[in-house]
């Protein structure tokens, strides 16, 4: 990578538009704000307070039932993972015990078992929806989006059997996160 590009990464400043890198160099260097697409930066505004509020109600009680039952890991927003040809930063991620393998001090070089997306003024739903069938092609097993203003979470399994729950709902880690369950409501609280 570049001297100048990691200077400027290092120092948290915008990079260059049209800033190209291979995977391998993304992944070495996790540059904070971005993920990486098809060869390219992609930058990762800040979030707002909703958006804040509803991933820490997901890492609570989702992170609460995965320890108790010694499952695996949960992982907040800034943790890497390489889905396919990207290295993607969900909302919220787990993944199972047994796969959790290789250097800590580095991001994940595999999907996560679930993913979760919290859906920010700044996202383009079309960007979500892609972004979600990326993860299920990597090999992630389920994926939740969540949208703040509908109060809504959509579950994918695949591109075909996809569920829409709302308020009155109740979300559930079906078989990869076996044994939890949630209000829908409680994660808007």
């Amino acid at each position: 990578m570049n001297t100048e590009i990691h200077r400027l990464a290092e120092e948290g400043k915008p990079l260059p538009e049209n800033v190209t890198m291979t995977l391998e160099e993304f992944f070495e260097n996790d540059i904070e704000g971005y993920e990486y697409v098809e060869g390219k930066l992609v930058p990762m505004p800040g979030t707002s307070r909703e958006h804040g509020e509803i991933s820490v109600n997901v890492i609570l009680s989702l992170g609460s039932h995965v320890r108790e039952n010694q499952l695996g890991r949960v992982y907040p927003a800034d943790t890497t993972f390489q889905v396919g040809e990207r290295v993607v930063k969900p909302d919220v991620a787990f993944v199972f015990t047994e796969r959790l393998t290789g250097e800590k001090k580095k991001g994940l070089p595999i999907p996560p078992d679930l993913a979760v997306e919290v859906i920010s003024p700044s996202d383009v739903l079309s960007r979500i929806v892609e972004k979600a069938f990326n993860y299920l092609a990597a090999g992630t097993r389920l994926v939740w989006v969540i949208e703040p203003t509908a109060k809504t979470v959509t579950v994918y399994r695949s591109e075909t059997d996809i569920a829409f729950l709302q308020r009155d709902d109740t979300l559930t880690g079906e078989d990869v996160v076996e044994g939890f369950s949630c209000p829908v409501a409680q994660l808007f609280e």
